[in-house]
């Protein structure tokens, strides 16, 4: 505070003695400047994020997996293990508030992180309640060839009314 009040001081001392401050060069008040930090801020923590998400997943490496339902009453999902080339990646357990923004038609981004090119091979494993109360575990696999750029895949979990079951499918986004 006391180099603010030392500053507004050697201004006033090196203005003209008899005219009048333009009240245009007055400073910015404290909560204007307050704002416009929090704007630089919050621009510089998009900025941070951006290289972070570049440098950790650069493109050429970049694997990206989402999760989609499209069920009815086949299917209540209650949790989903994903594993890559063997290795478990990511375990998600879903709260209702989450399968309720699914059935609303949401996407889940379930899992990013680094796959060199070459043949790699996916599984996903859902567990929830299948048709008449009945628990459910089933599993889904893909083999990707995944080539120099990024690779979007989603695990879609739908009915097949036909056969009154749900369909696991594994697929690769063109």
């Amino acid at each position: 505070m006391r180099g603010f009040v030392l500053a507004a001081l050697v201004g006033l001392s090196l203005s003209q003695p008899g005219l009048a401050a333009d009240p245009s060069d007055s400073p910015p008040s404290l909560d204007g400047q307050i704002q416009d930090l929090k704007q630089e801020v919050l621009k510089l923590n998009r900025e941070l994020f951006a290289l972070e998400e570049e440098l950790l997943y650069p493109a050429s490496t970049q694997v990206s997996v989402f999760l989609s339902l499209d069920v009815g009453g086949t299917f209540a999902l209650d949790s989903v293990q994903l594993k890559i080339d063997d290795k478990i990646v990511t375990n998600y357990l879903y709260t209702e508030r989450e399968l309720e923004a699914f059935r609303r038609g949401g996407v889940q981004r379930l899992y990013m992180g680094n796959l060199k090119a070459g043949r790699h091979e996916v599984v996903a494993l859902f567990v929830g309640q299948g048709p008449a109360g009945r628990d459910y575990r089933r599993g889904a696999n893909l083999a990707l060839d995944k080539g120099v750029g990024p690779a979007y895949l989603e695990l879609k979990i739908t009915d097949k009314t036909s056969k009154q079951q749900p369909e696991f499918v594994i697929k690769e986004w063109e």
